[in-house]
Formats: C-alpha cells, sequence, structure tokens
C-alpha cells in the first residue's frame, strides 16, 4: 500500500466509477474500498454523485448534495424523484470542469478517485449529464467502470441474463475498461454465475428449466453475450466482509493497464482533432442542459469553462469540502433558478447503435491492423 503510493507520485488517479442497480450493495461497496483505502494509507478521493442519498457510509471530499438541493430541485421544477435526480445531476455537470480542477491538483495525494453513482442507475448511464462525466474523467484520467451486481438476485437465469444483457448496454455506452463485481458472495457464491458465463452447456440447461417466450428470447440472446463475457473482467467480492477486495485489486489494475493500451490513445486522438469541436459541442450540451433546466442565469462565459474567477456569476458551484483551503465555501444561490420549466426531453437510450456497435468492435477485434 505505502510503497505504492509513493511510487506512484506522479501518476494520475485511477478513476473507479462505480455503478449498479439499486439494491446491489454499491454504496456498502464503496464503503468498503474507502476503508480498506486507508488502511494501507492511500487515502482516495471520493466524489458522491447520488443526490437522494440520505447517509453515506463513507466521508466524501465532493459531494453533490453539497451544491444541488434534490429536495428544493424537485419542488422548484415539480418533479418526481428520479426527474429530480436527473436535473440535480445536469446542474452538477454543468460545473464538472470544477470538479477536474479539484481532481487534477490533488492527483499526487490520492491514487484512486472513487466516484458513487445515483441509486437509480439508469439516471446515470442513459443521460447527457452522466456522458459529459464520464467523457470528462475519461478523457483526462485512466477511468474504469464497476458494475455492481446482487449475485444472490441473479440465480435465476433470466434474471442473470437480464443483468448481463444491462452490463452488456452500458459497456457499450461507456465505451471503456469495465468489471463486474459479483457482490454479496457472503449470501451464496458466485460460481455458478461464473460457470454460466464459460459454459454455455450449463446455462442452457438451467434455462431448459424455464419454457417461455422469455427463454427462447435468452437463449438467442446468451449467443450475443459469449463474446462479451470472452473478455468481461468478472470478481466475487463480499461488500460486509470485505472478501474478494485483494482480487478487486488485481482486476483493476488489468483494467487501467487496459485503458492505457486500447483507450487512451483513442481519448488522445480524439482529443486533438476535437479540442475546437468538443468545446463548440461542449458548450452546446451544456446549453441544452440549461434549457432541459428552465433558465438558470449564470452569464454565458461561465460555460465555457472560463478560468477567470471574476466572470463566475453568484451561483457559482464552488465545490469544496475538506479539500482546497484557499476558496471558501459559497452555497449554491437557489434564487438564481428560473421557475419556468421547459418541456421534459427523453433521451432515447442508445440501444440503436448498440447491435451495430457490437459488430464493428469484433471486426476491430478480428482484424486489430486495420
Amino acid at each position: 500500500g505505502k510503497m505504492a503510493a509513493a511510487a506512484s507520485g506522479a501518476a494520475a488517479p485511477v478513476c473507479v466509477l462505480v455503478l449498479g442497480m439499486a439494491g446491489s450493495g454499491k454504496t456498502t461497496l464503496v464503503q468498503r474500498l474507502v476503508a480498506q483505502l486507508h488502511a494501507q494509507r492511500c487515502p482516495p478521493y471520493v466524489v458522491n454523485l447520488d443526490p437522494a442519498v440520505r447517509e453515506l457510509p463513507f466521508p466524501a471530499n465532493i459531494d453533490i448534495r453539497d451544491t444541488v438541493n434534490y429536495k428544493e430541485v424537485m419542488k422548484q421544477y415539480g418533479l418526481g424523484p428520479n426527474g429530480g435526480i436527473v436535473t440535480s445531476l445536469n446542474l452538477f455537470a454543468t460545473r464538472f470542469d470544477q470538479v477536474m480542477k479539484f481532481i487534477e491538483k490533488r492527483q499526487n495525494a490520492s491514487k484512486y478517485v472513487i466516484i458513487d453513482t445515483p441509486g437509480q442507475i439508469e439516471v446515470f448511464t442513459w443521460s447527457a449529464s452522466g456522458t459529459i462525466i464520464t467523457e470528462a474523467l475519461a478523457s483526462s484520467f485512466p477511468s474504469v467502470v464497476v458494475y455492481v451486481m446482487d449475485t444472490s438476485r441473479s440465480t435465476n437465469p433470466i434474471t442473470f441474463m437480464s443483468n448481463m444483457l444491462y452490463a452488456c448496454s452500458i459497456l457499450y455506452k461507456t465505451k471503456l475498461p469495465f468489471i463486474v463485481v459479483m457482490n454479496k458472495t457472503d449470501i451464496i457464491d458466485h460460481s455458478f454465475a461464473v460457470e454460466w458465463m464459460q459454459d454455455f452447456e450449463t446455462f442452457q440447461d438451467a434455462l431448459n428449466q424455464e419454457t417461455s417466450y422469455v427463454s427462447n428470447l435468452t437463449r438467442s440472446m446468451s449467443l450475443v453475450l459469449d463474446e462479451f463475457y470472452s473478455s468481461l473482467k468478472v470478481v466475487g467480492v463480499s461488500a460486509v466482509l470485505g472478501t474478494g477486495l485483494d482480487d478487486f485489486f488485481v482486476q483493476l489494475s488489468k483494467a487501467v493497464d487496459e485503458y492505457e493500451r486500447e483507450y487512451r490513445p483513442e481519448y488522445e486522438r480524439l482529443r486533438k482533432t476535437l479540442e475546437k469541436a468538443q468545446n463548440k459541442q461542449k458548450r452546446e450540451q451544456l446549453e441544452h442542459l440549461w434549457k432541459d433546466m428552465g433558465s438558470v442565469c449564470v452569464q454565458g462565459d461561465t460555460l465555457a469553462g472560463s478560468d477567470d474567477a471574476s466572470a463566475m456569476g453568484p451561483s457559482e458551484l464552488i465545490l469544496t469540502r475538506g479539500t482546497l483551503d484557499e476558496e471558501e465555501e459559497r452555497e449554491s444561490d437557489t434564487d438564481d433558478i428560473d421557475h419556468e420549466v421547459t418541456e421534459e426531453s427523453h433521451e432515447e437510450p442508445a440501444f440503436k447503435n448498440f447491435m451495430q456497435e457490437t459488430r464493428m468492435k469484433y471486426q476491430r477485434r478480428s482484424n486489430p491492423n486495420e
């Protein structure tokens, strides 16, 4: 632990994006990872992106709840819980360049940045703001997606399959190294799942107990998943007992190698060719978010991510939380929010491109020289 932290003096921190369905034990896993890293004298930098969580069982360096009042957002925009989470995340995403600055300033102190995401997983994975946040992290730091699943709830082959399809869709959406954490091994050993993934026949046998339309669909889907499984990093852990974490860190360092090998060159290429276009696009994405939220009065130039502090409007969300002492904390100014609500825009999940991208990925894998 100590040596690793010292050796990584110059290395960029690894961003670990923790995703999982409600009840998968995502937050408990984050708590366990944070505790273990502290015990190894390698304290992580922790970011909480769940605006609706009541109690966090770990200290967060940056907490969305400090800058966005979820209940207030629901009230002001007349939204239900999910809409409230999306809008809170949108507000936060428009300020994410500041979060990036905090992470950069901390890069010598922390080897890992651990990001806990909202309990409603689709809010993060299929929203514009989730994409902005993921891409911002991945284009600056080695980033890995950790998908947490409740193994004890996946003993039925059809439930298992739907969990895997969801994981698979997120893999293609984020295009980042991906680790599936089969949590709750204290309740049930995850070996049955690994066996299903490695041996098509055993999964078919399990399915044969189920005769329904769904199982026929599942049968044909499992052929698609076969390729997904072959390159998937899987680790069984118990967040409650802390077992399996050593294996988790081994897989994490493999995932970081994969990022360096396959993803970083891609991001750097993108960065060079898209820097100008991206600024324009980022501005448009952000303006799009503002529109979704009704007009929030912020002076135009802050959207460009201007470094000039004097240009920042009164509602600037300065995200300090036991981090930088040179900037005092300011409350977000909720009075700045205009109460007009524009019509909610629903993003179409990226399933249309899903199979197409899958095919392209396989082609690339089979002819790596192209």
